[in-house]
């Protein structure tokens, strides 16, 4: 695993480009037509063929646009019809998870959805609890201790910066004005399956389908028109 010292300086030194890139990108090459569909932060190996791409990681992700989701999002207002991310906002600061959900909010179209999953901190709390270091893994330091595991998972050796629990992402959705729909399992459960297909959900490996370790929560904006 690449430290985070390293990764910070390589953001810090392409800070300027990767902003100028993204602002081109919403201004000229941004879709208004047709259906949108974002995928944010595919890394390596969940690009998803038919989506816009979007990942900071220029080297070795597989993109299709280069932004950095902590200065917004590159799409115009009201022009996505959704946003689909997977173990991504939990290394987003935890101040600027509220940012991230009203950006989404922005760009979607009245009855555009988000599918957004992360480490399943409900999960991880009723596990250690119960005294099931099983459930937890070795990633990425090996501990024997539940403590040391259960640390592992909450805190990825300083990689996440926010703990995600349904209370949590229930409140981020509603705050930013999107109508919260319901928590899904992963790889099965979608209430939107025109957008949220096969290919989509082949991305999300879950070997504790009893007890997730992922956490997914789907929502929609619906704009109440006034007379």
């Amino acid at each position: 695993m690449i430290s985070r010292k390293l990764k910070a300086a390589f953001y810090a030194g392409l800070k300027y480009p990767m902003k100028i890139n993204a602002s081109f990108y919403r201004l000229c090459r941004a879709p208004r037509k047709g259906i949108v569909k974002v995928h944010l932060g595919p890394g390596q190996c969940r690009y998803l063929p038919g989506w816009i791409n979007v990942d900071a990681n220029i080297v070795t992700a597989k993109l299709d646009v280069w932004a950095n989701l902590t200065d917004g999002l590159p799409f115009r207002d009201n022009t996505v019809d959704a946003f689909y991310s997977h173990h991504v906002i939990e290394h987003l600061p935890d101040l600027l998870l509220s940012y991230h959900f009203s950006e989404m909010y922005r760009c979607l179209k009245n009855g555009g959805v988000i599918r957004v999953g992360g480490p399943n901190g409900d999960s991880a709390i009723q596990q250690f609890a119960a005294g099931n270091s099983e459930w937890f893994s070795d990633f990425p330091d090996t501990r024997k201790s539940i403590g040391g595991r259960f640390a592992n998972f909450i805190l990825c050796r300083g990689e996440h910066l926010a703990i995600l629990t349904r209370s949590y992402l229930e409140e981020l959705a509603g705050d930013s004005g999107l109508t919260f729909i319901g928590i899904c399992k992963p790889m099965v459960e979608t209430s939107f399956p025109d957008i949220i297909d096969a290919q989509v959900l082949a991305t999300e490996h879950e070997p504790t389908p009893d007890a997730p370790r992922t956490l997914i929560i789907e929502a929609r904006k619906i704009t109440r028109v006034t007379k």
